[in-house]
C-alpha cells in the first residue's frame, strides 16, 4: 500500500514539475522555485520513510512468527529495493539532458585531446631536469645512424633498367629517314656504273664524273691532241674536234696532269676506246660522262643542302655517290641489323662516346662492306640515342632488398654511464636511451586537457544557451543526433582526412532544426578545433564556409533537387575560400601554385561529396531520430499518400471536413508565426482514425439516416465509437510509421474535451431511469490536450470547422428576397459563435499546455471568419428567366 501510494505521489509531483518546466521555458525564465524545492525535499522524506518503514516491521512472539516476518520482510526488502532502483532510474530520466551534456564533454573533449594523452615529461630540445646515468649495460640500436648506412646502401645498390620502346621507335624512325635522304640524293645522282666496266672501269668512271671542271678540260684537251697526232702521222687533216667539246683556248697554257695516276688512266682508256672502236663511239661516251657530271653536281648541291638542315654532317660524296647500288643495299641491311643488335643490348644514359663508337664499328664489321663501313658509322652515330631508362619500381625493391641487408648500429652503453647532464639540452640519441631504459616518463597532460573540457564545456553552455531561445524544442534523440554529427568533424581531421565533413554537418542541422542551431554549432566549432588539433587554417575556414552556408539556407529548401544545387553551391564555396586563403598568406604563388589549385579542387570536391552522403542519409535519419524537415513534410502531405487517398475514397465527407480545417489552421498559423507545413501535413492526417467506421460521423452519412439514432441507440456505446477515431487513428499512423510530431495531432486535436451531444443524452436516459449513473469520464477523449501551439490551433479549427458550416447551412435559406447585407450579419454571427467556442475551450483547461495566450484567441477567431468570408463571399443574385428564356419582371 505504501508502494502504491508513494509511486501516485511521485507520479502526481512529475506531471506538476513538467508543466511548470514548460511553463517557464515558454516565458524563457527556467529557474529553480522555492516550490520545486519543497517538492524534492518531500520526494526524499517519503523515500526514506518507506524504506524504514519496510527495513523496521519485526516481531519475536514465536519461532514460526519470526520464519514468517523475516520471509516477509526480506520480500519487503526486494520491493525496497527495487522501489529505490525505480527512484533511481526516474532521477536519471529526469535529468537525461544532464547525462546527454556530460556524454558530450566528454566525448568532444576525448577525441579533440587525443594528442594529450600519451605525452613524455621529457621531449628532444628541452633541458634535462636533472642528471641521469645507465642504470645497466645495455647495447642499445642508434637508430639515425642505421637508417643512414641504410640510405647510403641503397642509394649505391645498382639500378634495374628497362628498354624505352618508343625511344626505339623514335631512333628507328629517323634512321629510315637518314636512309630515305640518302636514296634519294643517290637518286639524283644515278646509277655507278654509268658505262661498261670493260671499257672504263669503276674506278676510271668514278673519277670521270666527280673531278673538277679544270682537270675534265684537260682530259678533253689531252684525248683530242691525241687524236690530231694521230692524224698527222697518217697524213690526215683534222675536220673537228670532239663533239660537246668547248674549243680549246689558243692562249691558255695547257695544265700539266700527266702527274694524276687516275688522270692518265682515264685518257689511256679513252684513247684505247677509240682506237679499237670509232671516233664516233668516243663521242658518244664523251656525251655520257658528261651527263653523268650534271647529274653528280645536282646530287652534291643537294648533299650541301642536306648538311645545312642536319646538326651534323653524316654523308660525305665520296662515301654515298661512289657506292654501287649492290653495296649501298647491302650497307642499308647492315645498318639496320646493326641498329636492331646495339637497341636490344641497350644504352644506357652516360655511357661515354668513345664505347659506343667502338661498339658501332665492331657491329657493322659483320654486315657492311669495309668501303661502306665509315658511312655506315656516322649514320648510326648520329641517329643512337640512350634507350634505357629506370625500372622505379623494381630498383626500388632492390635498394630495399639491399638496405634490409645492413644490420642494426648497436651503441653500448655502459652501467653508470652519465646519459645527459642536468641543463644540457635532450638531443634525439639521448631520447632514445631514456626511451630505452623506460626512464621517459609518459603520462595525460591533465592541466591542458581540462583547459581544453573547459573550453568545450563553455561552447556547449553557449550551445544550451541558444537550444532554449529558439523556437523547436529540442528531444534528447535530437541532442544525441546533433553530437555524433558534430562528433565527425575532429574524428575525421584525427584520423589525419582534412577534408572532413563540414558541407554534411550544416546542411543536415539546418535542414533539421534551423539556421540558428546550425551556425551555432559550426561557429562554435570552428575556434575550437583551429586551438586543439594540427590543422590548415585555410581548410579550417574553407570547410566552415560550407557549413556555414548550408546551414543558413538548407531549411528554407523544399525539394531535394534544391538541396542538391546546394551542395554544389557549397562545393563552390568550399573550394573559393581555401584559394582566397591561399592568395593571401601568399602561397598560391611560385612554383606551388599547381599544388594550390589541386587543394582548391579537392576541397571543392569533398564539400559536393560530403553533401551528396548527407543528402543519402538525411531520409534514414528522419526515420530514425523522428525528424520533421520541411521537405519531408511537404512529401507527407501530399494527396497520392495511401493514407490520405483511403481518407478521400472512402470516408469523402470527412476528407472534405479536414481540407477546410487545414485552411483554417494554415491561415491562423501563418499569422501567429508557428509552423505552417506541420500544422499542414498535421491537419490531413488528425481524422484517419475516423476511417475505421465512416457511416458513425455525421459528415459520411451524406444526407442518411444516422446509426446512432436507428441501430445503436445507445449513447455510451456511441461515445465509444466517436473516441474510438483516435486510437485507431494512432494505430494506422504507427502502422504506416508517420512521425510522433504528425502522430500528436490526432489526439491533441480532440484533448480531453468532453462528446456534449451523447453526454446530454446520456443525462437525459439517467432522468428516465434512475438506476444508470452518467460518469463524465466515459463522454471525455483520453487526451492528452494540445502540448505546442500547433496542435492548440488544429484544436480550434476543428471546432469551429462545424459551426462555421452550420452558420453556413442556416444563411442560405434566407438569400431569397432578403434585403439587408447577408454578408454583414453572417461576419457579425459568426465571429460571435466562434468567440464563444474559442471562450469555452479555454474555460474547459483545453490550451493550458498549448503556449496559446488568451490575447490570441480572439486573434484567431477574426483569422478563421476571414478565411470562412473567402470562401463563401456574396455572389451577383442572376434574375430568373422565364420558360421561353425571357427575364421576368420583378
Amino acid at each position: 500500500m505504501e508502494i502504491k501510494q508513494f509511486l501516485q505521489f511521485l507520479t502526481q509531483q512529475l506531471t506538476n514539475w513538467r508543466r511548470q518546466y514548460k511553463g517557464l521555458r515558454r516565458k524563457g525564465k527556467l529557474m529553480r522555485s522555492s516550490k520545486s524545492k519543497t517538492h524534492r525535499r518531500e520526494l526524499l522524506r517519503t523515500v526514506f520513510k518507506n524504506v524504514i518503514l519496510f527495513l523496521s516491521k519485526t516481531n519475536d512472539k514465536s519461532d514460526r512468527r519470526r520464519q514468517d516476518r523475516a520471509l516477509q520482510l526480506k520480500t519487503k526488502s526486494v520491493k525496497t529495493k527495487s522501489t529505490i532502483y525505480r527512484v533511481c532510474l526516474d532521477w536519471v530520466h529526469e535529468q537525461r539532458s544532464l547525462v546527454i551534456l556530460a556524454i558530450a564533454l566528454v566525448s568532444l573533449t576525448g577525441i579533440m585531446g587525443h594528442k594529450l594523452y600519451n605525452q613524455t615529461q621529457i621531449q628532444v630540445g628541452n633541458p634535462a631536469p636533472q642528471t641521469i646515468t645507465a642504470p645497466y649495460t645495455a647495447s642499445i640500436e642508434d637508430h639515425k645512424k642505421t637508417e643512414s648506412q641504410r640510405q647510403a646502401v641503397s642509394q649505391t645498390s645498382l639500378q634495374v633498367l628497362m628498354v624505352d620502346a618508343r625511344m626505339n621507335e623514335q631512333i628507328k624512325e629517323n634512321l629510315q629517314k637518314l636512309l630515305d635522304d640518302g636514296n634519294e640524293i643517290r637518286a639524283v645522282a644515278g646509277a655507278i656504273p654509268f658505262f661498261n666496266p670493260l671499257v672504263l672501269s669503276i674506278s676510271t668512271q668514278r673519277y670521270l664524273r666527280s673531278c673538277p671542271d679544270s682537270e675534265w678540260l684537260g682530259l678533253l684537251v689531252a684525248v683530242e691532241n691525241t687524236k690530231n697526232h694521230q692524224k698527222k702521222a697518217t697524213g690526215r687533216t683534222v675536220a673537228s674536234s670532239a663533239p660537246n667539246q668547248p674549243p680549246t683556248p689558243q692562249k691558255t697554257k695547257p695544265v700539266d696532269f700527266s702527274q694524276n695516276t687516275d688522270f692518265t688512266q682515264a685518257v689511256a682508256e679513252l684513247e684505247f676506246y677509240r682506237v679499237t672502236t670509232s671516233e664516233k663511239n668516243l663521242s658518244l661516251v664523251i656525251a655520257q660522262i658528261s651527263q653523268a657530271r650534271q647529274r653528280y653536281t645536282q646530287a652534291t648541291a643537294k648533299l650541301l643542302q642536306l648538311e645545312t638542315v642536319t646538326p651534323e654532317p653524316v654523308y660525305e660524296e665520296s662515301l654515298l655517290l661512289d657506292l654501287s647500288d649492290a653495296e649501298w643495299e647491302i650497307t642499308q641491311m647492315g645498318i639496320h641489323q646493326s641498329a636492331e643488335r646495339i637497341l636490344t643490348q641497350g644504352i644506357p644514359q652516360g655511357l661515354p662516346k668513345n664505347i659506343l663508337q667502338d661498339a658501332v664499328s665492331l657491329q657493322l664489321q659483320s654486315f657492311v662492306p669495309e668501303s661502306a663501313e665509315s658511312l655506315a658509322k656516322n649514320l648510326l652515330l648520329a641517329v643512337l640515342k640512350p634507350n634505357l631508362q629506370k625500372d622505379e619500381e623494381q630498383t626500388k625493391q632492390n635498394a630495399q632488398k639491399a638496405a634490409a641487408g645492413v644490420p642494426p648500429v648497436m651503441v653500448k652503453v655502459g652501467y653508470g654511464e652519465v646519459i645527459v647532464r642536468k641543463g644540457a639540452p635532450i638531443t634525439a640519441w639521448n631520447f632514445t636511451v631514456l626511451e630505452h631504459y623506460h626512464l621517459v616518463h609518459r603520462q595525460v597532460k591533465w592541466h591542458e586537457l581540462v583547459n581544453l573540457a573547459g573550453v568545450i564545456a563553455i561552447a556547449i553552455g553557449i550551445f544550451v544557451w541558444v537550444e532554449r531561445h529558439i523556437d523547436y524544442e529540442l528531444r534528447q534523440r535530437d541532442r544525441l543526433l546533433v553530437l555524433l554529427l558534430t562528433l565527425s568533424v575532429p574524428a575525421l581531421v584525427t584520423m589525419g582526412l582534412p577534408y572532413t565533413t563540414w558541407s554534411a554537418l550544416g546542411l543536415l542541422l539546418g535542414s533539421f532544426y534551423g539556421p540558428t542551431l546550425g551556425l551555432t554549432v559550426v561557429g562554435l566549432l570552428l575556434p575550437i578545433l583551429a586551438i586543439s588539433l594540427d590543422i590548415s587554417k585555410a581548410a579550417l575556414l574553407a570547410g566552415a564556409g560550407g557549413g556555414i552556408l548550408g546551414s543558413y539556407i538548407a531549411q528554407r529548401l523544399r525539394s531535394r533537387e534544391e538541396l542538391a544545387l546546394l551542395g554544389v553551391a557549397i562545393a563552390l564555396t568550399q573550394g573559393s575560400i581555401y584559394l582566397v586563403v591561399k592568395i593571401l598568406i601568399g602561397q598560391a604563388f611560385g612554383s606551388t601554385w599547381y599544388i594550390v589549385l589541386r587543394e582548391a579542387g579537392l576541397f571543392a570536391l569533398s564539400g559536393l561529396g560530403w553533401s551528396v552522403v548527407a543528402l543519402g542519409l538525411s531520409p534514414y535519419l528522419e526515420k530514425v531520430f523522428d525528424l520533421v524537415t520541411p521537405i519531408r513534410l511537404a512529401e507527407l502531405a501530399n494527396p497520392n499518400r495511401p493514407l490520405l487517398k483511403r481518407l478521400a475514397t472512402e470516408t469523402p465527407g470527412t476528407f472534405q471536413h479536414t481540407l477546410f480545417v487545414a485552411t483554417l489552421a494554415e491561415a491562423a498559423a501563418k499569422q501567429l508565426k508557428c509552423n505552417v507545413e506541420l500544422v499542414r501535413a498535421g491537419t490531413l492526417y488528425h481524422d484517419i482514425g475516423k476511417m475505421h467506421d465512416p457511416l458513425g460521423f455525421i459528415e459520411n452519412q451524406m444526407g442518411g439516416p444516422n446509426k446512432h439514432d436507428t441501430e445503436i441507440k445507445d449513447p455510451w456505446k456511441s461515445a465509444e465509437i466517436i473516441k474510438k477515431h483516435v486510437t485507431q487513428g494512432l494505430v494506422m499512423a504507427r502502422k504506416h510509421l508517420l512521425p510522433r510530431a504528425i502522430q500528436a495531432f490526432i489526439p491533441e486535436h480532440q484533448g480531453t474535451m468532453l462528446i456534449a451531444y451523447f453526454h446530454h443524452q446520456a443525462q437525459q436516459m439517467a432522468q428516465s431511469d434512475p438506476s444508470l449513473t452518467v460518469d463524465e469520464a466515459d463522454f471525455r477523449y483520453d487526451g492528452p490536450i494540445p502540448q505546442s501551439r500547433e496542435t492548440g490551433i488544429v484544436m480550434l479549427a476543428d471546432s469551429c470547422e462545424a459551426a462555421l458550416r452550420s452558420l453556413e447551412a442556416s444563411s442560405s435559406g434566407k438569400r431569397v428576397g432578403e434585403k439587408r447585407s447577408l454578408k454583414d450579419v453572417s461576419t457579425e454571427q459568426a465571429l460571435t459563435m466562434l468567440n464563444n467556442i474559442l471562450r469555452a475551450k479555454w474555460q474547459d483547461n483545453q490550451l493550458v499546455d498549448s503556449g496559446l495566450t488568451r490575447e490570441e484567441m480572439s486573434k484567431i477567431a477574426q483569422i478563421f471568419v476571414d478565411v470562412w468570408q473567402q470562401f463563401h463571399h456574396k455572389r451577383i443574385a442572376y434574375p430568373k428567366l422565364k420558360a421561353n428564356g425571357t427575364a421576368r419582371n420583378s
